[in-house]
């Protein structure tokens, strides 16, 4: 585990450095191996390339790197650190409290990264696949048939999800070194062509980039921008991870990163403008100007650490949406579901229902799509919302939280403008496949939708009661030795923060539905705070030594094993004396002051007689159907082995008049 300062950030080393190159940078680090093939594409392929269109697409793809990845991004957006932490939902916690209608953008943007989480493993290891057809031995092997390219891109995404349960520490240590190696390969791949064509350095000034969004000779016009926007689609994790690796480490790897970079995408144009005029290169159904122009005896290792770069880029994006769901989960955005955590790495989750879904999205992706071109036509256009939702976000946290107006204001209008503009060029694509990204990020933004609803209308109705005027009902019935015990400590885990009050559904299960008696009774209420790792916990006795009132005061990123916490608080209560120590008579371990535990979860089930609206009931009534996939919060709270208790309640809103029955007399004639 990597040492934090005390702002919670982790300092800076050459082997965090080390780290940071090989966590943040995979999505934007295999971008090379699609911008430029989607630019020439996109005009009509080798043959109608010249200067002007190279050396404008050149410097629209740098300024896009130097704009949006170094400025907003590693320049302001690191700024805006929630204790160490980056992110969406990080920054989110952050504007929080300068209205409700922050929840709007952190969901858009959150549903959307999960849609781009879905699409990197299928264009990036599918790209570095169809690279195999540029050595000749291999294109002996595949020729043009594209159904062996499937089948071994599905095997290298189904080897990939598989062993996320077994989690990746030791493959983990191994992805710094490498994306170093593919890294300095790609400078030297662009240092050869520049080399022998140095006017190519050219496209460094701005002004080409200007000039060819009107260009004659661009046949893509201002969608251009939709093929330019893959260069930098990886910028958001450089927000994403800085939790991972320490805002330091990235400002010390980005430089030789970005460099790179540049230097391989001027290489590619130096090549494209002597090749131009190659017409067995127009022959070549999807030419990728990044493998062709390797030289034949090293395009093998080209081929070989994109492939390798392409199942990193993979692994960074799947391990950062299972921290996204979490982090959805803990803000009340997403259902609870199984967490397991496979080593002893910070912020390293897995999530099988999210594994699960993400193996078989990527996987009908690419059946579905089949080439990596037809897979960059929806590529690009879900991240462009996230991007777009950052910048609403930390526009609020410059303007309300900083009180820079003239700098907000000044963010707003450029990156907004400028993303905005990247966004409608995407749209271009909505028919050629972006209508499948914008699908699964809207699917993901009604599951939030519907859920932050639902949970809304359930607050609305809760009924919450002072626990001071029950403790004598609750003395008697644990004194009431004709009453059949229950357990030794009966746990509730509670949403009501108020340490003095209680959910009337509690009080009833304890006392109406069926009384249970125990000798102690304890109440949990779970607060997830804005600070990333907080671990805290406050208690309320009300004068007894036998009932309590826990506010667990966790940190987002923190996993809310309710169980474990609660011996640990019951030892430290037995310990100062304010809890009877519960000494077990029979146990196959050594005998302990610590008694049994037994857990009770309420479940609202919305009943016919409510008087709700239909949008209302409708939210309900989907958000319980999607808490029935995701299975049972005893799994989220880590009571899966623990002795569990679930009980439905009706979830009154607010019931609706019946007409009462009217009594008939019996006709004790009829027969």
């Amino acid at each position: 585990m990597k040492s934090q300062s005390k702002n919670g950030q982790i300092p800076a080393s050459m082997g965090a450095v080390l780290v940071a190159v090989g966590v943040v940078y995979g999505d934007i680090g295999t971008s090379p191996m699609y911008v430029m093939k989607s630019i020439i594409s996109g005009n009509g392929g080798i043959g109608k390339v010249n200067e002007t269109l190279i050396l404008g697409s050149l410097s629209l793809v740098i300024w896009t790197l130097i704009l949006l990845t170094t400025v907003k991004y590693v320049l302001i957006a690191l700024q805006a650190d929630n204790h160490g932490e980056g992110g969406i939902f990080a920054l989110y916690s952050l504007v929080k409290k300068h209205g409700k209608w922050l929840i709007v953008p952190a969901m858009i943007g959150g549903a959307a990264l999960l849609a781009d989480g879905m699409l990197t493993p299928a264009v990036t290891v599918t790209t570095a696949i169809e690279g195999l057809r540029s050595i000749p031995t291999f294109h002996a092997l595949l020729g043009n048939d594209q159904n062996k390219i499937i089948v071994i891109t599905l095997v290298i995404i189904g080897v990939l999800f598989l062993v996320q349960r077994a989690g990746t520490t030791s493959i983990g240590r191994a992805f710094g070194p490498v994306m170093t190696i593919w890294f300095s390969f790609l400078a030297i791949a662009g240092i050869g062509h520049i080399w022998n064509m140095p006017g190519i350095i050219r496209a460094l000034n701005p002004i080409y980039a200007v000039k060819i969004l009107v260009s004659p000779e661009n046949h893509m016009g201002f969608m251009i921008l939709g093929s330019v926007f893959l260069a930098t689609t990886g910028a958001e994790a450089l927000y994403s991870d800085m939790g991972h690796v320490g805002k330091a480490n990235i400002y010390l790897s980005w430089p030789f990163v970005k460099v790179c970079l540049i230097l391989n995408y001027l290489g590619q144009g130096a090549w494209l403008l002597e090749n131009h005029n190659v017409s067995e290169l127009n022959s070549i159904p999807d030419m990728n100007p990044f493998f062709e122009m390797l030289p034949g005896g090293i395009r093998p290792l080209g081929v070989l650490l994109g492939t390798v770069a392409a199942i990193i880029a993979s692994q960074a994006l799947v391990t950062g949406s299972f921290t996204l769901v979490s982090e959805a989960s803990r803000l009340d955005l997403m259902p609870h579901m199984q967490i397991t955590y496979p080593s002893m790495v910070k912020g390293q989750i897995y999530i099988p229902l999210v594994n699960t879904i993400l193996w078989i999205s990527c996987s009908a992706l690419v059946l579905y799509f089949r080439t990596s071109a037809h897979m960059e036509a929806a590529y690009g256009l879900a991240i462009t919302l996230t991007m777009l939702m950052t910048t609403i976000l930390l526009f609020i946290y410059l303007l309300l939280e900083k009180g820079r107006k003239g700098i907000a204001v000044i963010f707003l209008l450029f990156f907004g403008g400028l993303e905005g503009s990247f966004f409608l060029s995407s749209l271009s694509k909505f028919t050629k496949g972006g209508y499948v990204a914008l699908f699964m990020a809207i699917l993901l933004f009604g599951i939030m939708l519907v859920w932050y609803r639902g949970t809304s209308i359930e607050d609305s109705q809760a009924v919450y009661l002072d626990i001071n005027k029950y403790t004598d009902q609750l003395k008697r019935l644990r004194e009431d030795e004709e009453m059949p015990f229950q357990t030794d400590n009966l746990v509730y885990v509670t949403k009501d923060s108020k340490m003095e009050e209680l959910d009337r559904d509690i009080l009833y299960s304890i006392m109406d539905r069926r009384p249970k008696r125990a000798k102690a009774y304890w109440f949990i209420n779970i607060q997830v705070t804005d600070q990333p790792y907080t671990r805290e916990y406050v208690v309320e006795n009300f004068g007894t030594d036998f009932i309590f009132k826990i506010q667990l005061r966790l940190g987002f990123k923190v996993g809310q094993r309710v169980n474990v916490y609660l011996r640990q608080i019951v030892e430290e209560l037995i310990a100062s004396g304010e809890l009877p120590s519960q000494e077990r008579n029979y146990s196959v371990y050594e005998s302990g002051d610590v008694g049994n535990f037994q857990f009770c979860l309420i479940r609202k089930l919305l009943v016919p007689e409510s008087d709700i609206t239909p949008t209302g009931r409708a939210a309900v009534s989907v958000k319980y159907a999607i808490r029935h996939v995701a299975g049972s919060p005893a799994r989220w709270y880590g009571l899966e082995n623990s002795s569990l208790i679930i009980e439905y309640v009706p979830l009154f809103i607010k019931m609706k008049t019946l007409r009462p029955l009217n009594r008939v007399e019996l006709n004790r004639n009829s027969k």
